[in-house]
C-alpha cells in the first residue's frame, strides 16, 4: 500500500496528537518521525526546528479556538453554547493551552469567544459595562470551573474522602444534603445549573435596562404632551 505523502499539516496533526497526549516534554523530532515513519530530515524540511513546531502548534491552538460558533434561537441559548464549546475546548487541549498562555498568546485565544459573547450580550440589551460584565463573568466561570476540574482529576486520593468528611452534623442536620455532597461530584450537571443561573441573572440586567428606558421615553412623551380640558377629571369625579 502506498504511503501517503508527507505535508506541514499531517505533521502538526501528529505533533497535536501527541502533546495532547504526554505533554510538550514529549514531543521529540526523533518520536515525531518514527511517529510518522519518515526522516527526521523530512520534518525539518516542512516545519524547521523543534522551536518552529511548537511555535506553528501553538498558532494552530489559537485558530482552533477561534473556531467556536454560537447556536440557539435565543441570546440566553447562544451564551450558553459558546461557554459550553469553550470548556470543551479547553479541556480537550491542556497542554496546548499552557503552551499559548506561556508565549503571551492568552487574550488573542480567547478573543473570537469573547467576541462571540459580546454579539449575544448586544442582542439580549446589554451594552456598555453591563455587557463586558457579562463577557468577563462568562469567561470567568468556564476557565475557572475547568481548572477546579483539572485540579480534582489530577490531586491524590483525599484522606479524608468528602463521603467521609459530610455527615448529617457537618450538613446542618440536612440528611439529604449530606448524602448530596458525599456522593461523586456530576461535573456536566453542575456546569449546566452554574452557568444557566449565571446567564439567566446576567441578561436579568439588560430586561431591567430596557424597561427603565421604556420609563423613561414615556415620561418624556408624557412632558412634551398638550393637555385638553378631556384629560382632566369632571367636577362630579372629583367630588
Amino acid at each position: 500500500m502506498a504511503r501517503t505523502a508527507l505535508t506541514g499539516e499531517k505533521i502538526l496533526t501528529t505533533a497535536a496528537r501527541l502533546v495532547r497526549a504526554h505533554g510538550p516534554g514529549a514531543l521529540t523530532m526523533r518520536r515525531l518521525a518514527t511517529e510518522l515513519g519518515t526522516a527526521v530530515t523530512s520534518i525539518y524540511w516542512h516545519v524547521g526546528n523543534r522551536e518552529s513546531l511548537l511555535d506553528a502548534l501553538v498558532e494552530r491552538t489559537v485558530q482552533e479556538m477561534g473556531e467556536i460558533r454560537p447556536t440557539g434561537r435565543t441570546p440566553h441559548a447562544r451564551i450558553v453554547s459558546v461557554a459550553r464549546a469553550l470548556r470543551t475546548a479547553l479541556r480537550e487541549r491542556p497542554h496546548l493551552i499552557a503552551m499559548v498562555h506561556e508565549r503571551g498568546l492568552t487574550e488573542r485565544m480567547f478573543l473570537p469567544a469573547q467576541q462571540a459573547l459580546v454579539h449575544e450580550a448586544h442582542a439580549a440589551g446589554l451594552r456598555g459595562e453591563l455587557a463586558a460584565e457579562a463577557v468577563r463573568a462568562v469567561q470567568f466561570q468556564v476557565v475557572g470551573f475547568v481548572l477546579i476540574e483539572r485540579n480534582r482529576e489530577r490531586s491524590p486520593e483525599q484522606h479524608p474522602s468528602e463521603g467521609e468528611l459530610w455527615d448529617s452534623p457537618t450538613a446542618g442536620h440536612d440528611p439529604a444534603l449530606a448524602r448530596a455532597l458525599a456522593a461523586p461530584v456530576d461535573t456536566e450537571r453542575l456546569f449546566l445549573v452554574s452557568l444557566h443561573a449565571l446567564v439567566t441573572s446576567l441578561l436579568a440586567a439588560g430586561d431591567t435596562g430596557r424597561a427603565a428606558a421604556g420609563r423613561a421615553d414615556a415620561g418624556q412623551a408624557d412632558a412634551g404632551r398638550t393637555y385638553t380640558e378631556n384629560d382632566w377629571p369632571s367636577r362630579s369625579t372629583a367630588s
